[in-house]
């Protein structure tokens, strides 16, 4: 089976969050099914710059301004179609915005062309090469269904996923005439939303299958309070709609083998996580002793309930418990910790920015790691936070619900336990807990049973990709119906 895959970004590659992470990963867990996948990304400076050999599978006189071309290249174990449009991706700063954090004013054309792109590849623009499937990502990739739905691969099954329903694509409706699309597409059925254009609905209308990135997800965003203005379209397509809860890299994530780790270790020798501890108690300036550390590595933003945390970081350390927080974002939320740090030094401790290999060693000294998200249609730091014995505390949304097991009084004697849970958009239950989070802690019995049971879970990609493969074989045989 041959799968196109559409995404602005796949790790190694670029990464701005947990997209990349599953774009990267899904592919080589899907080879091992039989299942080949090509992805087509973006040629921004990053991707351009990891390969020396060009070789253009196709050409664009004119793409959305400017000359493009196609280049097939294989990196890190990786098949892919770079979109080379350096009026479009050479650019400075991040892939959707300058240094300064402004979005680029011509993200819809810059992602209008890698839609158009995946569109024309579906249709057999590329000599030897025709997808069985097409799978788009997030906004930035869902036109590419549109351009199939009014184009030359209008039969070829295709699927978007769903990994934020809060970022959507909306544009003006004065966009239209310049995406090469038909008269017709500007209709409620098709691209226009709100009087403009909606790429993410678009795409939604047009796709064979939804998927969201966890089953829960799948059910709130049919409610106007997690759909964000797209639940009746969502609703409509429900009998399309599937939840497959997203796995993780287990080899890039192995406490075992993990570089950025000055101790590796298991869930047999849990003790050697003490060394990465005492990283952890340096880098974040901690006083040294036995209460938990609980970690924060996140956007600071409302979304993740970064403000619900700050509102009640006085509480947290009045807890017992000490608090590492890595993270950027919303400049307010930012200088709350980080006055929060300056009134609790030594036990609050905060880094502003991010850091793979930091974050990584926080996964692996830290007790915790506390994610408070008002939405949450996966999220993966619970997923690390199992695999290294860092024990999640959720709040119970979304994925997060999804994957961790609550360590109350019943499924901490059933030995089931893997994190705590509380009700979302809750200072006063994050706090609570916390509380028994600590009071856990003071029982190293039952908070490596705990950490073991985590570290048991199957958080791989495993049996996520053998349900894509089972809905992947669902749609081909809707097409040959």
């Amino acid at each position: 089976m041959q799968v196109l895959s559409v995404t602005p970004e796949i790790f190694p590659l670029i990464k701005t969050g947990g997209l990349a992470d599953v774009t990267g990963a899904l592919p080589i867990a899907l080879a091992a099914k039989g299942v080949t996948m090509r992805t087509l990304i973006p040629g921004f400076p990053q991707v351009m710059g990891a390969f020396k050999k060009k070789k253009a599978v196709y050409q664009y006189p004119l793409l959305q301004g400017g000359k493009a071309s196609v280049h097939a290249v294989q990196i890190a174990g990786l098949d892919l179609f770079v979109l080379d449009a350096p009026h479009l991706y050479d650019r400075p700063g991040g892939p959707y915005g300058n240094a300064a954090g402004a979005d680029w004013p011509d993200n819809w054309r810059r992602f209008a062309a890698l839609s158009q792109v995946g569109g024309d590849i579906a249709g057999g623009a590329i000599s030897g090469y025709q997808p069985d499937l097409v799978h788009a990502h997030d906004w930035q990739s869902a036109m590419t269904l549109a351009y199939m739905r009014y184009g030359k691969a209008v039969g070829v099954p295709s699927l978007i996923t769903v990994h934020n329903l809060a970022f959507q694509g909306q544009f003006g409706a004065g966009i239209f005439g310049e995406l090469g699309l038909p008269a017709v597409a500007m209709a409620l059925d098709g691209v226009e939303y709100y009087g403009g254009v909606g790429f993410l609905k678009a795409g939604l209308q047009a796709a064979w299958a939804i998927t969201t990135v966890s089953p829960t997800y799948a059910q709130e965003i049919r409610s106007p309070e997690f759909g964000m203005g797209l639940d009746g379209l969502i609703n409509m397509r429900s009998s399309d709609l599937y939840g497959i809860v997203n796995g993780i890299d287990t080899d890039i994530w192995n406490p075992e083998t993990d570089k950025h780790l000055v101790s590796a270790y298991s869930a047999q020798t849990l003790k050697a996580r003490l060394p990465n501890r005492a990283v952890v108690e340096d880098r974040f300036s901690l006083e040294r002793d036995d209460s938990p550390i609980v970690c924060v590595i996140s956007r600071l933003t409302w979304q993740k309930g970064m403000d619900i945390l700050a509102a009640v970081v006085d509480g947290v350390v009045a807890t017992g418990a000490r608090l590492a927080i890595l993270g950027s974002g919303d400049a307010g939320l930012e200088g709350a910790l980080l006055a929060a740090a300056a009134r609790h030094r030594g036990r609050i401790g905060v880094v502003v920015g991010y850091d793979e290999g930091l974050s990584h060693t926080m996964q692996g000294g830290c007790d915790a790691i506390v994610i408070p998200s008002r939405f949450e249609p996966c999220g993966l730091t619970q997923l690390y936070g199992l695999r290294y014995g860092c024990v999640p505390v959720v709040a119970r949304t979304g994925g997060l619900a999804d994957t961790i097991i609550d360590a109350n009084e019943a499924a901490i004697s059933a030995g089931v336990a893997t994190g705590f849970q509380f009700a979302p958009n809750n200072g006063g239950a994050m706090l609570h807990a916390i509380r028994r989070l600590v009071d856990a802690h003071s029982n190293p019995a039952v908070w490596e049973q705990i950490q073991r049971q985590g570290m048991k879970a199957d958080v791989s990609w495993d049996k996520s990709a053998d349900k894509y493969v089972e809905l992947y074989r669902l749609l081909l045989s809707k097409r040959v119906a």
